[in-house]
């Protein structure tokens, strides 16, 4: 097995086994801890410029399968694991994790210090990062890394949304969403979207039509939509101008869902500020709390920014969820522009569904809005 290091902006370096493809990977290194549900995070396209750290000790055991991905693709940068399972045991595994890393040209290392390094990230912060298996020096690996750019003013959501406007019909109809006749005609703005958001909104009796990130507010309205969902993605939110401005001209047209980056953007389409947070959320097990119900949810979460709540300007607009962990702002809403908008991932499943009412809760704004 051939040798793979892992070099940090600060000049931490850690050598371990190469795993997946051969080359080298630059990003901003950031740790998980989910215990499972490497194959979604690989797929995630929020995940696009990041290096991507498990702290959970044994990652592939079950295998990959084209059932459970989120995107056509993955998209991180490169992975890190303390141990990778030479053997995988599921009945829906097509493929080893490793080969599947390989086939899709992702760098990655095993048999190093997860553990230490995830504890590097948490005092200093998330960091840039050089992952590779080319044999290179030490300083040539951080000369690299410091001319990489800051994830803060990057704009990633190019990369990621599609390139032309398609139907999403995938998905099993519940009981309830029956009565809806017609279903309601939802328009998703691809910052990076994950299928089972798409899933989840058929699920609730929606038609669902997913367009590029670049979409005008009048292209959208011309499709004559019952309410518009703003994508999950990656990047800096502020620098994503064009969907602010897009968004900022849906306000009160029509009910608005947002999910992780869209809700972001969101909160600057209302004249809010976002941050950046020292290591992000990225696992499946934070403590959400719903201010109206006083109800904990575990959630999913994927994001290295946040929404400044004491900065919108709109008084009407409401704080409805907060992370129990570090008290950031999880959700907001605003009953006159009807916009429902939450940090976390609902359609993910760690509680396992302590979250999806929040799709329900949105096909009744639309349901309303008739």
């Amino acid at each position: 097995m051939s040798t793979a290091h892992l070099l940090l902006e600060d000049g931490t370096l850690f050598q371990g086994d190469a795993i997946g493809a051969t080359g080298a990977a630059v990003g901003e290194v950031v740790f998980n801890t989910a215990m499972s549900g490497y194959q979604e995070i690989l797929t995630d396209p929020s995940y696009k410029g990041q290096i991507v750290v498990m702290t959970y000790p044994h990652i592939g055991n079950y295998g990959v399968n084209p059932e459970d991905i989120e995107s056509p693709r993955p998209w991180v940068e490169g992975f890190v694991v303390r141990e990778l399972s030479p053997v995988m045991s599921n009945f829906r595994a097509t493929q080893p994790l490793d080969a599947y890393l390989t086939q899709h040209g992702i760098v990655g290392i095993q048999g190093i210090n997860t553990r230490a390094l995830t504890e590097r990230l948490r005092v200093t912060g998330a960091m840039r990062g050089i992952l590779s298996t080319q044999e290179n020096a030490p300083q040539q690996l951080l000369t690299t890394v410091r001319r990489s750019p800051e994830m803060v003013g990057q704009d990633l959501v190019p990369a990621v949304t599609c390139a032309q406007p398609y139907t999403w019909t995938a998905g099993s109809q519940a009981p309830h969403a029956a009565h809806r006749t017609p279903h309601p005609q939802v328009v998703v703005m691809d910052f990076g979207v994950k299928h089972n958001i798409l899933r989840q909104l058929v699920e609730v009796g929606c038609r669902v039509t997913v367009v590029p990130a670049q979409t005008t507010a009048e292209d959208i309205m011309g499709r004559a939509p019952d309410g518009v969902v703003l994508s999950n993605g990656p990047g800096d939110p502020a620098a994503v101008t064009y969907a602010i401005a897009t968004i900022r001209r849906l306000l009160g047209r029509l009910p608005l869902f947002g999910i992780c980056l869209g809700h972001q953007l969101l909160g600057l389409a209302l004249g809010g500020k976002t941050f950046k947070l020292k290591f992000g959320h990225h696992g499946a097990n934070h403590p959400v709390k719903d201010l109206r119900t006083g109800r904990v949810a575990i959630t999913s979460q994927n994001h290295g920014f946040a929404v400044d709540f004491e900065t919108i300007p709109d008084t009407r607009t409401t704080l409805t969820h907060l992370n129990l962990n570090d008290q950031t702002v999880e959700g907001f809403a605003h009953a006159e522009h009807r916009i429902l908008s939450v940090q976390y991932h609902p359609e993910a499943s760690p509680g396992p569904h302590d979250a999806n009412g929040l799709f329900r809760e949105f096909a009744s704004m639309l349901d309303a809005s008739h």
